[in-house]
């Protein structure tokens, strides 16, 4: 497959323009504090849950592997701390939209590696041994998806993977944690980007930024040079420009129906943080035990950037950020228009948890719905074509069987249509109430 760099920003249909909002942006990364506990679930990730490999009461060290991958299509886990085993039990965890059985690990001040971390020279590996690491370093998807990454990049026999997509463009408002890595660890990303053409065999790779993000184009531009194979397209700032179908027909101009995957056009799409992941697990031997997440929102006293533990509470980085202003009316984690609400702000960090945001009791009580006005903005909004309000108003009616002839099932839940909705109806919440049903109705019928 050919692939041109000419004419590269191109429009997509519907979509929103939401104001960034994005506090923390430009803000450097700072270390969060070592915790003093965290909570770690086995559950980080699509696929089959981890096993665990501990017991209560065991000490570990952080980097220690406990939680092993349970089928091909699984993530490790590891300890992002050195300290002592006090549970492992099922809870639900609103951060993974999931239950799990997690650990929690009390630490014991010493911060310890286990021993036997040793970088590795990727250069003098084969492509199956770098897969190898990767699993073993439990690297997911970062962008809020939690692919595991070495099945993505398993290349099916009778597939040939020409291009891969860099996706640098955060463009959901708050979220701001892609952008700071970005800026400071450029080398890295650029690394574990062709780490993964050398896996996939790639000729090509985009690394696609919306065009407001002017200093991360350019200093992505200075790193790469003459690179011919390699180059840096300034996206238009449209939501949702970094879901992988758009990022597809705004780079590459080519349209990935609903029934077939990028993998069936030769495309492989991988996040920012995924690559800096991957090269930090080959160049340092260290498993994925921590992630940047941005701390977000209008009712938080110092919104920052944060490199964080993974199974940190929500609470430790708040306070870390000067806690609230006042009285927070709803606390998210990832951004506004795909986040989920939390109940409790004592929840852990996950290896997908790029934001967390908190909104006054003023924007949640502007969220409140209203009747429906019938204004077909939704539509309009709409990237994949469909009538959202129509599906949410026959799965309020309870007829679902009704909604499923307005094909609900290919909704992404980008969250375009409640954003424009001037009644604030909670479409995607509703249309994700219709695909559960139609799901495990499916699932039935098997």
């Amino acid at each position: 497959m050919e692939v041109s760099a000419k004419t590269i920003i191109k429009k997509f249909r519907g979509g929103v323009h939401p104001k960034d909002q994005k506090l923390s942006a430009h803000k450097k990364i700072e270390n969060a504090e070592l915790p003093a506990k965290v909570i770690i679930p086995f559950y980080q990730h699509i696929g089959t849950l981890a096993r665990p490999i501990i017991e209560v009461g065991e000490v570990v060290k952080k980097g220690q592997k406990i939680g092993e991958a349970t089928g091909f299509v699984s993530a490790n886990i590891h300890s992002s701390i050195s300290g002592k085993v006090l549970s492992i039990s099922r809870n639900l965890y609103p951060a993974l939209g999931r239950s799990s059985l997690a650990a929690v690990i009390e630490s014991d001040g010493q911060d310890e590696w286990i021993e036997g971390i040793t970088p590795y020279n990727p250069d003098l590996m084969t492509e199956q041994q770098i897969l190898d690491i990767i699993l073993e370093a439990g690297i997911v998807g970062m962008g809020g998806a939690g692919f595991p990454t070495h099945v993505k990049l398993s290349i099916p026999e009778g597939k040939k993977i020409d291009t891969v997509l860099l996706n640098g463009v955060e463009c959901e408002p708050y979220v701001a944690a892609d952008h700071a890595l970005m800026l400071e660890e450029t080398e890295k990303i650029l690394d574990g980007l062709k780490i993964i053409m050398r896996i996939t065999k790639a000729k090509n790779a985009f690394i696609g930024i919306e065009k407001n993000k002017s200093d991360a184009i350019e200093i992505f531009k200075s790193q790469i040079g003459e690179n011919a194979n390699i180059k840096v397209v300034p996206l238009k700032v449209k939501y949702p420009q970094g879901w992988e179908n758009m990022l597809i027909k705004a780079i590459l101009h080519k349209e990935v129906p609903s029934n077939m995957l990028p993998l069936d056009f030769g495309i492989v799409i991988s996040n920012v943080s995924t690559a800096h992941a991957i090269s930090n697990a080959l160049r340092s031997g260290q498993p994925l035990i921590e992630r940047v997440v941005s701390i977000n929102g209008i009712e938080i006293v110092k919104p920052k950037n944060l490199r964080a533990r993974i199974g940190t509470l929500f609470a430790d980085l708040i306070r870390q950020c000067g806690g609230f202003k006042d009285e927070a009316g709803k606390v998210i984690a990832g951004g506004p228009m795909m986040g989920s609400s939390m109940s409790d702000v004592n929840v852990p960090v996950a290896k997908a948890t790029n934001n967390i945001l908190v909104l006054t009791k003023k924007q949640v009580k502007d969220l409140l719905p209203k009747a429906c006005i019938r204004c077909a903005r939704c539509i309009n909004a709409c990237p994949v074509g469909l009538m959202p309000r129509m599906i949410a108003l026959l799965t309020q009616k309870g007829i679902i069987k009704e909604a499923e002839k307005y094909f609900p099932l290919e909704c992404k839940e980008c969250g375009c249509c409640s954003y424009v909705c001037p009644s604030k109806i909670p479409l995607v919440q509703l249309i994700q109430f219709a695909k559960t049903d139609i799901t495990a109705r499916q699932r039935a019928q098997k």
